[in-house]
């Protein structure tokens, strides 16, 4: 018996010698096909593209934060100006000693800031009629007619374009813009005799291309307010003229506007072909007395002009920016 402890001793020493330095690979249950570490740099891409997308719109977003509250400060002190002048008019309206010419300032006065607001308000603001600062804007069409002489391109050219912004903002869409000088020369030959399309790129190309052009003007809207009304009339489209220049070098200002009252007839009463309105630059008022004419005339001119064809002319008090 002893003999057969030992024996069975020794060999169960064996067999756990054997268990001990036995080595087995590991058996692979399943293959895994994911490349984990493709994943994880994609994965690190996608954070670090998003981590930068979300640094530009926290820019964004704080940059409309800052205009809104610059648009709310303007609102507020235009809101308040507003008032200040609404009472003055009435105090002055109730006074018979008061001046028209003074109740006429005032009354522009108040159009224009509520003209502002309405602007700053955005498009869901709604106006209660088709008329801001005192001029008619329920055209579809617009042409502008600038004097490109000497005299605005090198004294009021930056204002101008002032201006001609300022109007486009009261007409956030038209079915059709063109551009000519005051000699009718068109500031894009391409689109001669035709309506160019209205869309925010092509309101940018108007101003960069505006800022360099100047042809040759005799500094006298009159030929090109006869070729707008001659190539553009249509009895079914709503046509208004802004004529924006400083002088009238003309010889005549009563045949300019019997010329234009032949040409831009009555379709029915107290409704002209198209609206003339013009916006006077006070370049030659800088001058001394004897040689203001010119600015003087043009004053004269577009004045009478826009009272016989339904439309408005706004002298300006300043031609700098």
């Amino acid at each position: 018996m002893s003999f057969l402890d030992v024996i069975c001793c020794g060999f169960g020493a064996i067999v756990l010698l054997l268990m001990i330095t036995k080595t087995v690979q590991p058996l692979v249950v399943e293959q895994s096909t994911i490349n984990a570490e493709g994943q994880i740099k994609a994965l690190q891409e996608q954070l670090f593209t998003l981590r930068g997308e979300t640094l530009v719109l926290n820019r964004d977003l704080d940059a409309k934060h800052e205009q809104l509250s610059d648009k709310q400060k303007r609102i507020a002190i235009l809101k308040s100006k507003l008032k200040q002048i609404q009472a003055d008019f009435a105090a002055m309206t109730s006074s018979s000693s008061t001046s028209e010419s003074k109740r006429g300032e005032l009354y522009k006065a108040m159009q224009t800031l509520t003209a502002e607001m309405e602007r700053l308000l955005g498009k869901q603001h709604q106006r209660q009629n088709s008329v801001i600062g005192g001029i008619p804007v329920d055209s579809e069409y617009i042409i502008f007619i600038i004097d490109t002489s000497g005299s605005m391109f090198n004294y009021s050219w930056e204002r101008m374009m002032q201006e001609l912004i300022a109007t486009l903002e009261i007409y956030p869409q038209v079915k059709g813009i063109q551009i000519m000088n005051d000699m009718g020369d068109y500031m894009f030959s391409n689109y001669r005799g035709e309506w160019i399309p209205d869309t925010p790129g092509r309101r940018e190309i108007i101003m960069k291309r505006l800022r360099r052009w100047n042809p040759f003007s005799n500094s006298s809207p009159v030929e090109g307010i006869q070729r707008a009304v001659r190539q553009f009339y249509d009895p079914n489209k709503k046509i208004s003229l802004y004529v924006l220049g400083d002088e009238f070098t003309g010889r005549s200002i009563q045949t300019v506007v019997q010329t234009v009252d032949r040409l831009n007839k009555e379709r029915k009463p107290g409704e002209r072909m198209v609206r003339i309105h013009a916006v006077g630059f006070p370049v030659q008022f800088s001058r001394p007395a004897h040689l203001q004419t010119t600015g003087i005339r043009f004053a004269a001119l577009m004045r009478e002009l826009t009272y016989r064809n339904g439309g408005t002319f706004v002298g300006l008090n300043d031609f700098r920016p």
